[in-house]
């Protein structure tokens, strides 16, 4: 089962580095975060195959071994890919995937090391390959999870990666360690069973020199960003919220940049430069992955409960809050003007 699973996620990893011949390269091609730039999920770029093959090699244009286990991303700027890893000292180490509703933790507490890595996209030749850490993991994870769950982030001369409560760490996109962020221990799990720990998810954002980091733990919770050159805290909001695993997403405007941020209690606008509360919008359901979209002027949560998605409207000069589609509960959208 563990080498099956890697086999897939190798084969994924080319998919995502696959250029036709004699294609441009240009920004549309870099996908610099999760879900790619603004969280879209599409890029205007690539020409991938109709048809790949992980077994035999159909449609893909390289296929390599990669250590450890990870749900991260893989992510691409210009011609280098990263990825993030962890590696256990285990034998056969693995995750439990499917649907099921068990929610117990994995029992590897063993010694691992969490990778940065980085790969000629066209070759999959591995450029340079970095220790961020090692010890034993300071949290349980989720049977289905791993201990490289977040995606890193580029801007195309740094490398951030979050490893929850192993800490940020920052390269640059030569290899060249930069900093590290302790943010002490992220208590991530169920949030009517604080004894079940399933790992931190949320991932990094890099915006205009800031890295943009979402904490929602069992204690405390906040929003904060980071310059990016020295890991030096910019600003720090705290959140009242349950433990979640979505990802900020950097809404830019004319009028304003705003950070939207996904949660169990609300859905909630932030301005860039301060961090201040803009808005909000909730509630929700007590556990919540998803993340905030940007999909040319529209914005929209991939989470809602009963009534459909919530879209976010961009109000003609910049982005002013949320907004009910007809037919959708009125009392369960509770905004707040931009002030």
């Amino acid at each position: 089962m563990h080498k099956e699973l890697k086999g897939m996620f190798a084969c994924f990893l080319s998919l995502s580095g696959f250029i036709s011949p004699g294609q441009a390269e240009d920004d549309n091609i870099n996908w610099p975060s999760f879900r790619g730039i603004h969280a879209a999920g599409i890029s205007e770029g690539p020409a991938l195959p109709k048809k790949f093959d992980g077994r035999t090699g159909e449609g893909l244009t390289f296929k390599v071994k990669v250590p450890g286990l990870a749900h991260s991303s893989p992510i691409v700027w210009g011609e280098m890919l990263f990825l993030t890893t962890a590696v256990s000292r285990e034998a056969g180490a693995s995750f439990k995937p499917g649907l099921y509703g068990s929610g117990e933790a994995s029992k590897d507490r063993t010694v691992h090391e969490w990778l940065i890595m980085c790969y000629d996209k066209r070759t999959g030749k591995l450029l340079w390959k970095k220790t961020a850490t090692k010890g034993r993991p300071k949290d349980k994870r989720h049977v289905k999870a791993t201990y490289a769950n977040s995606t890193p982030a580029t801007d195309g001369k740094h490398v951030v990666a979050s490893f929850g409560s192993e800490g940020l760490f920052a390269y640059t996109v030569e290899g060249d360690f930069l900093w590290k962020k302790n943010f002490g221990r992220l208590d991530v799990g169920a949030y009517d069973l604080p004894s079940y720990e399933w790992g931190s998810a949320s991932s990094p954002v890099i915006h205009e020199g800031k890295v943009i980091v979402q904490c929602d733990t069992q204690g405390e919770s906040f929003l904060t960003a980071l310059d990016v050159r020295t890991g030096r805290t910019l600003w720090k909001t705290p959140r009242d919220e349950l433990p979640s695993w979505g990802t900020p997403t950097v809404v830019p405007s004319k009028k304003r940049t705003q950070v939207v941020a996904n949660g169990s209690n609300f859905i909630r606008g932030y301005e860039f430069e301060t961090g201040n509360e803009l808005w909000r919008l909730g509630g929700s359901s007590k556990i919540t992955a998803p993340h905030a979209s940007l999909r040319g002027r529209a914005h929209h949560s991939d989470k809602w409960t009963s009534s459909g998605t919530p879209h976010l409207r961009d109000t003609g000069g910049g982005f002013g809050g949320p907004y009910a589609e007809p037919g959708q509960n009125q009392e369960r959208v509770r905004g707040m003007e931009s002030r």
